[in-house]
């Protein structure tokens, strides 16, 4: 038996879990799926970091920590701090030492690896479409609950401060990337994260949102790396 800590992405909902938490559940494991503080333009990457460790603080299985996009700035910081079985990325913006989520962007050549892939699969275009690129392989019943809920607020704050970690935890890490994300494409996601973690990537059907998509192939895949 693990606990499971999920922590989402830009906006900090921990409803973005909804659909794995019950899968973890029924597999005999404790599950944590964090609210981050957001919409709080106090709170920064400490902050979200300390409200995952104070979730899990009473949990005495081993701990399995999972960043979703932007959780993996946050994901890492907590597996430094608490004891940690195994630390799961998925989709994730990958942090450097020293850099902040507003400059990784630029850093990483995120944009012109879109763009290609936009224009690889027939969608020639530069600009953000929330439903083309967010939720193109969500059911239309888990999409139209999720536009129902209104965009999340996010603060800048997270965003302007460096990452802190001067490297990376000592924890065994895994990568897991939708070979259909439409933000961080595969071919992207395979450098990144090669240059920063030395790890290649787990490969799994799927875009950005994988957990509303394929709730079922991810918690198969985190199931393998949290028993």
């Amino acid at each position: 038996m693990s606990t499971f800590a999920l922590i989402p992405g830009a906006g900090g909902e921990a409803w973005y879990w909804s659909r794995v938490v019950p899968l973890l559940g029924a597999a005999g494991h404790r599950v944590v799926a964090v609210d981050l503080p957001a919409a709080d333009p106090a709170a920064g990457l400490v902050e979200y970091a300390d409200t995952v460790c104070a979730a899990v603080a009473d949990m005495t299985e081993p701990l399995v920590v999972v960043g979703q996009s932007m959780g993996a700035y946050t994901a890492p910081m907590v597996a430094a701090r608490v004891p940690t079985r195994a630390l799961v990325l998925v989709n994730p913006m990958v942090p450097a030492p020293g850099e902040s989520a507003g400059e990784w962007w630029a850093a990483t050549g995120q944009a012109a690896a879109r763009a290609a892939h936009l224009e690889r699969i027939g969608l020639g275009r530069t600009n953000f479409d929330e439903i083309e690129d967010f939720f193109h392989d969500v059911p239309a019943a888990v999409r139209a609950e999720a536009l129902a809920l209104g965009e999340p607020d996010q603060a800048d704050t997270p965003f302007e401060q460096p990452w802190p970690l001067r490297a990376w935890p000592d924890v065994p890490t895994a990568v897991i990337v939708g070979s259909d994300d439409r933000l961080f494409p595969l071919g992207f996601q395979r450098r990144v994260v090669r240059d920063r973690l030395g790890l290649d990537v787990e490969v799994m059907p799927g875009g950005h949102l994988m957990a509303l998509s394929r709730p079922r192939e991810l918690a198969r895949l985190l199931l393998a790396h949290g028993t």
